[in-house]
Order: C-alpha cells, then structure tokens, then sequence
C-alpha cells in the first residue's frame, strides 16, 4: 500500500511555490480577514474609549434603526441603480473592446491602441471628476458651449439629478473598459488557432467563428468575472460618488458608502456605520451564493 505524504513533505518539496505565495497570503490576512473582527462593532454600542471588547452589546438595535430610517430606501435604490446601470452598460463593454482588438492583425497598431485605452486606468478619480467638470460646467465648460453655439440652451449636467447617474456610467466606462479587456484578451489569446483553419476550411466566415469558436471559448472566464462582480454588485466606488456628489443631486447620488462615512467618520457613530456596512456586505455574499449556484447549474465552473 502505497503510503501518503505528510503536509511537511509538500511545504519542502515546493517551497519555492508557496514563498512565491506568502506575500499574497499576507496581503489578505492582514488586509482582508483581520478587519473582520470589526464586524462585532455592528452590533454593539461602540465606544472608542471602551473598545470592542467592553463596549456594551445592544444585538440587532442598530440594523433596526437603519432599516427604519426614511433614508434606508433612497440610499438602497440609488445603490441598486448605479449598479445595474454598472453592471449593464459597463461589464459587456470590455468583452466587446477585447473581441475587437483580437480581430486586429497588425501587432504595432493593436499594441498602440491597448496602450492608449490603459492610460485612462491610471488617472486618479479626482482628475477625472476635475476633467469632467471643465468639460460639462454650465460656466465656460466645452461641452456646453457647444451646445449653446448650435442654439440649444445649456445642460446642467454636474447640477441636474436626471444627468447624475449618466454621467457617472460614462465616466466609469471611460476609465476602466480599457483595462477591463486585459484578462479577456489573455483568454483569448489561448484559443487554439486549428479551430480557427478548420472553421475557415468549412466555410465559417469571421462572424460565425466569432460564435461558435471565440465566445464558447472565453465563456467559463465571462462567468467567473461576472460572479466576482457580483460580489462587489453595491459596491459603486465611493471616491467616484463622493466627487461627483453635492446639494443638488445627493436625492439621486447618496449611496451606501458614501452615508457610511458621512454617519461613521464625519458623525461618529461607528457602531451604525458598521451596521450598514455588515448589511452591504451580506447582500455581495448572497449574490455570489446564488450566482455560483446557476453557474454551476448551467453546466459552468463557477469560482468554487
């Protein structure tokens, strides 16, 4: 009978592997899984001086109190429509952008193009929002002089709650449908090339190979991201929101985490900013449940 190697034999017959891993491990031990001991706060009546040891218990009183606040169902429905629109208009871009560029058969001219749609990734929110108010500003901007010089009157597009969540789509789309492609130009990059001649071969011209060849082959990667998505479904940037928002559109742009550091950080009650976060996150985890579920129901791989 064949005898079973020890964990001591695995860790020293590729140690060079798990090093390689180490830092990543770290990462998420100290990033990700410690600051889960904040969820205790939730349910307590936080007190800095106390601490989350000795602070008093009330239980479920502060997710009662949110879930009772007038605000509960803006903030739940201005979360819920920046990420479908998000999910909706931005998650197919990429995908789209990515079978594009891999029709592209000049190298030279493929690579500049990836470069030039990268660069976007790379701007910080801040220049972002300060490009798009130059831009759409009813006092000089680019966008509204045009406008106004065709004979139209000008567009409050920073100042209107109807342009709010429009403007934040297309901002989003913008920055990050460039960079959004990576993965799925390296998915596609492995499709064999036989598969390709033999359909060419057959009479298949580029749209059905298109169909029947690249998009069967990159959709076990289009499944995997669209469940890691949906884990971050309410999460809708909170630098993005936080910049674009003001007195005029915070009925239409107030989100989750946005009200978690105006109660939390700018308040102090730290107890019911944890609460809604707690709940944020459990609408993330359940997303992700049931969408591995169907994944794996529809005969996909799923993430786990």
């Amino acid at each position: 009978m064949k005898k079973k190697k020890g964990i001591v034999y695995e860790l020293v017959t590729n140690k060079w592997l798990y090093i390689m891993l180490f830092p990543a491990m770290l990462y998420f031990f100290v990033f990700k899984y410690i600051p889960m001991l904040g969820v205790v706060m939730a349910f307590e009546n936080y007190n800095p001086v106390k601490g989350m040891l000795h602070s008093d218990w009330v239980g479920f009183k502060n997710f009662t109190h949110f879930f009772g606040e007038p605000t509960f169902w803006m903030l739940f429905r201005n979360t819920l429509l920046l990420a479908l629109y998000s999910l909706l208009f931005y998650f197919p871009l990429p995908i789209i952008l990515a079978l594009l560029l891999n029709e592209v058969r000049k190298e030279a001219y493929k690579r500049f193009v990836q470069t030039v749609i990268y660069i976007p990734h790379f701007i910080s929110w801040v220049v972002v929002v300060s490009m798009s108010y130059l831009l759409l500003t009813t006092e000089g901007g680019a966008v509204n002089n045009a406008i106004a010089g065709l004979g139209f009157e000008k567009i409050p597009f920073l100042l209107s709650s109807e342009w709010f969540r429009p403007t934040v789509v297309l901002q989003l789309i913008w920055k990050d449908t460039g960079w959004g492609t990576i993965i799925f130009l390296a998915a596609l990059s492995g499709v064999d090339t036989q598969l390709y001649e033999a359909a060419t071969m057959d009479g298949a011209g580029r749209s059905r190979q298109l169909w029947h060849i690249t998009l069967p082959a990159i959709r076990s990667t289009i499944v995997i991201l669209l469940i890691l998505r949906l884990g971050h479904f309410l999460d809708v940037g909170f630098e993005h929101v936080f910049l674009m928002l003001n007195s005029m559109n915070r009925e239409v742009g107030e989100v989750f985490e946005t009200y978690v550091y105006r109660i939390g950080l700018t308040q102090g009650q730290y107890s019911y900013s944890a609460a809604v976060g707690l709940f944020k996150s459990a609408i993330g985890l359940v997303l992700v449940l049931s969408a591995n579920w169907l994944a794996k129901r529809f005969g996909e791989e799923g993430v786990y």
